[in-house]
């Protein structure tokens, strides 16, 4: 077994309120009219002379158009992390919705890691259909396709091992190539779910939030990411706020990363 941990943080960069109903497929009977906050967040895994960063947030131009104001860019946050764009070597895109996979070409030197079911996903005859391709921006897609030409963009089809003690899984449900990441820390195994799941409530309600592009596979994916780790709370949601009240700052110079382990 190999001792090899890592360091991993949550960058919130964004917030948005949203109707309480609205975070989930079926109905809720609890306070369904009320509000309830919705957080963006990037991912950032450091250790063994490694430093990956799981998803991007959405770009500047996306904020604008979709009413979406920043908390903090996620790259000046990652600066104040002590972490600057350039020092970024993976970048794992879990999926390419607008607020997961904008800014990748701020990380120029970065490989970046994409199941090619998502792309052929994102550039197929689904984004005819105005309900799906409303989820994706076609600026961040084509970037995107120019780092693929550039030779920066590794696809995957299925499971993989990024380096020893981070591994990506392949998921689908909330779009059709959707990849979860696994690291090894120092608390155990910690499964960053993205979209997988949404808020702590969905996975332990089974209740979706309600974008879902196959509901078979969003429901596997939750017994598969729950089979990932030895302790329920070793899981992280993609947007849930309580991942800023379960888990403390990182440094106090920097009020929008967590550790999380």
């Amino acid at each position: 077994m190999s001792s090899i941990v890592y360091e991993v943080f949550a960058v919130r960069f964004a917030t948005a309120n949203r109707r309480r109903q609205d975070n989930f497929f079926y109905a809720v009977e609890e306070d369904p009219q009320g509000s309830m906050a919705l957080d963006f967040f990037v991912w950032l895994i450091v250790g063994n002379g490694k430093v990956v960063l799981v998803d991007t947030g959405f770009s500047q131009t996306s904020s604008l158009v979709r009413g979406r104001p920043y908390v903090i860019e996620p790259a000046v946050a990652l600066h104040q992390l002590g972490y600057p764009t350039e020092t970024v070597q993976d970048v794992v895109v879990t999926h390419l919705h607008y607020d997961h996979a904008g800014n990748v070409g701020d990380y120029a030197h970065a490989r970046i890691w994409l199941q090619e079911r998502e792309l052929q996903f994102a550039t197929g005859k689904c984004m005819c259909d105005p309900r799906l391709s409303n989820f994706f921006a076609t600026d961040d897609i084509a970037l995107l396709l120019k780092r693929l030409y550039r030779g920066d963009v590794r696809l995957l089809d299925g499971n993989h091992t990024l380096h020893d003690g981070i591994e990506l899984y392949a998921i689908g449900g909330h779009t059709d190539g959707l990849q979860v990441v696994r690291v090894r820390t120092a608390r155990g195994w910690v499964l960053l779910a993205s979209d997988a799941a949404h808020f702590y409530e969905n996975l332990d309600a089974k209740n979706p939030f309600p974008a879902v592009f196959s509901m078979e596979d969003m429901l596997d994916g939750y017994a598969l990411i729950e089979g990932l780790v030895d302790d329920h709370d070793c899981i992280v949601p993609g947007h849930d706020p309580k991942v800023c009240e379960r888990y403390p700052l990182a440094i106090p110079s920097c009020p929008y990363a967590y550790r999380i382990a």
